[in-house]
């Protein structure tokens, strides 16, 4: 089984894949656009194989090429994958880059969890019904 981890920059999806995996593969750091190359880690849960893929950010339409090629990356993740973590930011909430990417992978019809990040805040709490 193959899982793909996907979102727009800094939401959490690289320290959420270094996380599942049980190791520091993937390099978190706070500025975007640090994850370029989808890559992937051998994962087990409950004697459960698959493997886990971390995907670079996924924006909007007239980025560089640099950031085409990590787009195309992400999405060939997605369409190899058997279940995709699609992963948002809880306070920023949603915005029109995650709307886009929540279109793009209905259309795949695979299984899909939502995962909203970074609202263990209290103060977040609001935010959680959006």
């Amino acid at each position: 089984m193959d899982i793909a981890i996907v979102g727009r920059p800094n939401v959490g999806k690289s320290a959420l894949f270094n996380r599942i995996a049980g190791r520091r593969i993937a390099i978190v750091h706070g500025q975007p656009g640090i994850t370029r190359d989808r890559i992937f880690a051998k994962c087990e849960i409950h004697g459960q194989p698959f493997r886990l893929w971390d995907t670079g950010g996924i924006v909007g339409a007239g980025e560089t090429q640099l950031t085409a090629d990590v787009q195309a990356e992400a999405a060939r993740a997605m369409e190899e994958s058997d279940l995709i973590l699609f992963v948002v930011d809880g306070q920023d909430g949603l915005n029109p880059m995650d709307r886009e990417l929540a279109r793009v992978i209905r259309k795949l019809r695979k299984p899909v969890l939502l995962l909203v990040n970074k609202i263990d805040d209290p103060k977040h709490e609001a935010r959680a019904d959006e």
